[in-house]
């Protein structure tokens, strides 16, 4: 019982790292809908290469294999 358990945790975390990296109008997507039954009415989303994201309090999401990041931004 102890080796079945193993496995499927085993299976889980590899399949997790094996996952194919999103393409960032796909994660954008994601994150908009999940924004969006928040209850924000205002807010901007950007995709930026990574030197560009200055503030990691501002990052969402990491794209395109982790060359560009998704930008949080609520507007008042």
């Amino acid at each position: 019982m102890n080796k079945l358990m193993m496995g499927i945790a085993l299976g889980l975390l590899s399949s997790s790292v094996l996952a194919a990296p999103k393409p960032c109008e796909e994660l954008r997507a994601e994150i908009e809908v999940k924004i969006q039954a928040a209850g924000v009415a205002s807010y901007t989303l950007e995709i930026v290469p990574n030197e560009d994201a200055q503030d990691p309090n501002m990052v969402v999401g990491s794209c395109d294999g982790g060359s560009k990041k998704i930008i949080y931004q609520r507007n008042s």
